[in-house]
């Protein structure tokens, strides 16, 4: 580092770049101090462990519970969908949508646990979690649960919410390790 030319791995990016690019400088400086292979403190993943073991047990019981876990709430969410949409919400903002949507906020902590206790370079770990889960799930309810209904939709939609997770993961290490650096 000289005067003239400053040292850029201090900063994320120069002033006055955009968002993308100071994303990008953000990751190379990550990479550069070994971020890429960022992990979870001994502490901070046994935390993630018990958050683990306490959602696999609410995945079990949600992903095999008899009826389907809304059932109650179907009539409510239906109302109120209707209220929204005579208030301006879009058409296609129905009860599939809200239930897709919930799909994917509710797989979101797989792929975030697996990385966080596997570490950043095992993200794709973390997104086939999520669609193995989700088969096996599916097929579980397909074959054992006539009240409840298995699709391929709820399979891409668990997968892209572990993907979320698995990439919230990454970036939750990244900044992990930049902080300790």
């Amino acid at each position: 580092m000289t005067p003239d030319r400053p040292d850029r791995s201090a900063h994320d990016a120069p002033s006055g770049a955009d968002g993308w690019s100071r994303i990008t400088a953000w990751a190379h400086s990550v990479r550069r101090r070994g971020g890429t292979s960022a992990h979870a403190t001994g502490r901070s993943r046994r935390v993630a462990l018990v958050l683990a073991v306490a959602y696999a047990v609410a995945v079990v019981l949600i992903g095999f519970w008899g009826t389907p876990v809304d059932a109650g709430a179907r009539p409510w969410l239906d109302r109120l969908i209707g209220l929204l949409q005579r208030h301006g919400a879009p058409s296609w903002f129905g009860y599939d949508a809200v239930e897709s949507s919930a799909n994917v906020v509710f797989f979101v902590p797989l792929g975030l646990l697996v990385v966080l206790l596997a570490g950043a370079r095992w993200w794709w770990a973390g997104a086939a979690a999520g669609l193995v889960v989700s088969c096996v799930i599916e097929t579980g309810q397909a074959l054992f649960l006539p009240a409840r209904y298995a699709t391929i939709d709820d399979v891409v939609a668990n997968t892209l919410g572990a993907v979320l997770g698995a990439l919230l993961g990454v970036v939750a290490l990244g900044w992990a390790a930049r902080n300790r650096a």
